[in-house]
């Protein structure tokens, strides 16, 4: 853990630029936001989220009356997202330094509302997260007590590619290595299981997979 939160504090300020955004993760982010179902005024949870890439694209739908609630363990990725925000006019960004799989579900939600937001969001989701957390299954578990009944759930995540695409899975495991993800976990499968009306999408070859459904 001391490991992991090192190394994002020396990339952050660069996490952006080196992270593969644009020509690889940015599909599986557009599909996984766009398939939510969001609405203006909805407050959605961002588990594990980073530098702020998933807010432009969750502001797109929420609009200013909505809530963006972004939580990350690493104070440096937030101080990142906190300036994007800030340089945007995102006034409607909430964020907590809190790690998914250790935190206390009430706890952050009565920390939400005291800064203006509702204690259970009408949306969550995760994208590129829950993979890089040993714990992720209880992350998840978190995920579903900070939303309401019914709320419109996410997940974004990696997988080994497949078909023709099973070429690049060399290159796949190394750049998952570095980031320290962990491949194979495939946490989206719980979503399959918890929530009702799921979609499921695929981008880069079968890398990126995309499940959305609903709490059931």
């Amino acid at each position: 853990m001391i490991l992991i939160a090192g190394k994002y504090r020396s990339i952050a300020p660069l996490y952006d630029l080196l992270s593969a955004e644009w020509p690889v993760y940015r599909a599986g982010r557009k599909i996984g936001i766009e398939s939510l179902d969001l609405h203006p005024g909805y407050q959605v949870l961002d588990i594990g989220c980073g530098t702020g890439l998933n807010f432009g694209l969750l502001h797109q739908r929420i609009g200013p009356g909505g809530t963006i609630v972004g939580i990350d363990r690493s104070p440096d990725m937030l101080a990142q997202a906190r300036r994007k925000a800030t340089r945007n006019a995102w006034t409607n960004v909430i964020l907590i330094e809190a790690d998914a799989t250790t935190l206390t579900p009430a706890a952050i939600c009565t920390s939400i509302a005291l800064q203006g937001g509702r204690e259970h969001s009408e949306a969550a989701l995760a994208t590129y997260a829950l993979s890089f957390m040993a714990d992720w299954e209880t992350a998840w578990t978190n995920m579903i007590l900070m939303s309401s009944p019914g709320a419109s759930m996410g997940v974004v995540d990696m997988q080994e590619p497949t078909g023709v695409f099973a070429l690049a899975t060399p290159l796949a495991r190394t750049a998952c290595h570095l980031g320290s993800a962990d491949i194979t976990a495939h946490p989206w499968t719980w979503l399959e299981r918890d929530c009702a009306d799921v979609q499921a999408a695929s981008a880069r070859g079968g890398h990126l997979q995309i499940r959305t459904g609903r709490r059931r």
